[in-house]
């Protein structure tokens, strides 16, 4: 199977999750959001957008390259292998728009905090997962770890500082 393909699923399901997540981030301009006392380390609100379309772009494109190496292996260990890292990456996307919900819609700070370490903790293993089909492609995939680590730290941060909310 080509990455071409592969990239024929993995994109559509990235763009889903991504579209999912964003119905709950309109709520950035809402009273209580703005109302956070939020860290002096968050980042300004433009770089979020910006940092996602190549956190997005780079789980499409790593899952794709991905995908299609473990295709070409028509052995019953990689078939499963395929399946595994799907399943691992769907997990990650419904954690990844999961995460957007709990925090924005339902302003749920210790859950969201829960989500994002669970989120944390599917990247890591995603890029594991990558690294061993591709390295190259688990490689990729490191930004994004080092991204929802922050994010986990951050939301936990926002909690404590608004214990009440």
């Amino acid at each position: 199977m080509s990455t071409g393909k592969s990239l024929a699923w993995t994109a559509p399901t990235v763009a889903a999750a991504a579209a999912i997540g964003s119905v709950a981030t309109k709520e950035t301009k809402s009273r209580w959001y703005r109302s956070l006392d939020k860290p002096p380390f968050q980042p300004p609100a433009p770089v979020f957008p910006i940092a996602w379309t190549g956190f997005y772009a780079s789980i499409a494109g790593s899952a794709a390259v991905v995908d299609a190496e473990l295709a070409e292996d028509h052995t019953e260990e990689a078939r499963g292998r395929r399946r595994r890292f799907r399943v691992a990456m769907l997990i990650n996307l419904i954690l990844n728009a999961g995460w957007c919900w709990a925090f924005f819609r339902w302003r749920k700070l210790p859950e969201s905090t829960a989500v994002a370490g669970a989120l944390a903790l599917s990247t890591a293993d995603l890029a594991r997962r990558a690294a061993a089909a591709k390295p190259g492609a688990g490689a990729a995939l490191l930004p994004y770890v080092a991204w929802t680590t922050f994010a986990t730290v951050l939301t936990g941060s926002i909690w404590r500082r608004n214990p009440r909310k």
